[in-house]
């Protein structure tokens, strides 16, 4: 294994984060040991990196025992989810630095796999979002504190916040690389030669985008900014992967929507996700958002006004209808008390006075960290805080990105800015 890929640092170990201030003002001082790295050595070797199959048991103990002892491993997935609620995992490529092995997944108990992945030191994905959904799927591992997503990284250099793998490779290494079989049937064995192309390349030059990447940050003084956002990431996956049945309503309400409606809508959710999960069927295969939206809407309460004010496919109001309007009836039967709480209004004025006084701190910070501002805040985040102001909220309530580095000046700074124009963001908001 080469040094640049089996030694690490304490910020390479999630290190807590500097202060601010300290940080954007001594940032020269994460630049004394930084060398430059060798591209053109790095894309060479990873160029002549060998590939192994790996479809039996003991040779996944091979490759167990190779991560006990790598500092740094890049990681992808193949997976199919087309028509079932619980993805198929059909190959793990994982990239040491000096190897790289494809995991013949369906073939292979990777029990052993997922603690030894949790424990390396950096584990390097790009996009890694549905990855380590089927990770936490999959294992009983807790939120994993080790990632770094080259798609983050790139956030902070470039300000695009969903810049893909191909057009990364591009950029930062001048290598192209095939993007077209992403969709293709990765259960087939054996994989055509253009599949297992596409599959090895996905984690050859990680390990050397990594590379590029960590100088340019560190250089600038961001690399630090980037671990902590790449670990709040990891645990915003863990959480989603675990929300209560009863609580999968919040991904499609609305603030338009009443109270009974809520509930309504609470009760479908909920249906709906027991059902697909009993079947093994994605949601939408039983009834797709928008056919559940109509329902809240049109409020039927027949057959008849079920198949003409909805799009649900025939199948499934053959199959369930009866069962849906039950489910109705009997949501609306729910005592207030019962009813979950409506959703905020978001932040509407005609009066700007509010969003250019807090955009302007917010470019600011952003010109002071040398941060993107879509980067720095996040719209989400910033109806998050203006909710938690406009209705007197804890400071506990602030949603979790805001909670890590950048919490300090929001506190300071920005929370005094929008304390200012409260009268108009409770106006804004509809909040009396």
């Amino acid at each position: 294994m080469s040094d640049s890929l089996s030694s690490t640092n304490a910020q390479d170990q999630g290190a807590t984060p500097l202060n601010l201030e300290e940080q954007s003002s001594n940032s020269s001082r994460q630049d004394l040991n930084i060398t430059v790295p060798d591209l053109k050595a790095l894309l060479d070797s990873a160029d002549a990196v060998p590939v192994t199959w790996v479809k039996a048991q003991e040779q996944l103990d091979t490759v167990v025992a190779a991560l006990q002892t790598c500092g740094r491993v890049a990681l992808d997935t193949e997976f199919i989810k087309r028509d079932t609620y619980y993805p198929i995992l059909a190959l793990i490529q994982i990239n040491t630095g000096d190897h790289i092995y494809l995991l013949d997944a369906p073939q292979l108990q990777l029990d052993t796999l997922w603690p030894a992945l949790s424990a390396v030191d950096i584990a390097i994905w790009h996009a890694c979002g549905e990855d380590l959904g089927i990770f936490y799927l999959l294992s009983d591992c807790p939120p994993l504190t080790n990632i770094f997503d080259t798609q983050i990284a790139l956030s902070y250099l470039t300000g695009q916040l969903q810049m893909g793998y191909q057009q990364a490779l591009a950029d930062q290494l001048d290598r192209h690389i095939d993007k077209e079989h992403s969709q293709s049937d990765w259960l087939q064995r054996p994989l055509t030669d253009e599949q297992e192309q596409y599959a090895i390349d996905d984690v050859r030059f990680l390990p050397a985008l990594y590379l590029s990447l960590e100088y340019a940050l560190k250089q600038q003084g961001l690399y630090d900014y980037v671990w902590a956002d790449c670990q709040l990431y990891a645990q915003d996956l863990y959480e989603a992967q675990h929300v209560k049945d009863e609580d999968m309503y919040l991904t499609m309400a609305d603030y338009r929507y009443n109270s009974q409606q809520m509930t309504v809508l609470q009760a479908l959710a909920t249906w709906r996700e027991q059902l697909a999960r009993a079947t093994n069927q994605p949601r939408t295969f039983i009834i797709k958002k928008q056919a559940v939206r109509e329902i809240i809407t049109e409020d039927p309460t027949s057959m008849r006004q079920l198949a003409q004010k909805t799009t649900i496919h025939r199948h499934m109001l053959r199959l369930y209808g009866e069962e849906l309007l039950k489910i109705i009836s009997e949501a609306k039967k729910r005592s207030v008390q019962e009813q979950p709480p409506r959703l905020p209004a978001p932040y509407r004025s005609k009066n700007k006075v509010l969003s250019k006084a807090v955009q302007k701190a917010i470019d600011s910070h952003a010109e002071h960290l040398g941060v993107p501002a879509n980067v720095l805040m996040r719209k989400k985040w910033l109806h998050q805080l203006y909710e938690v102001i406009a209705y007197d909220k804890d400071l506990a309530d602030l949603p979790t990105g805001l909670q890590g580095w950048r919490a300090d000046w929001v506190i300071n700074t920005l929370i005094p800015i929008i304390e200012e124009h409260k009268v108009e963001l409770k106006q804004g908001m509809g909040v009396k």
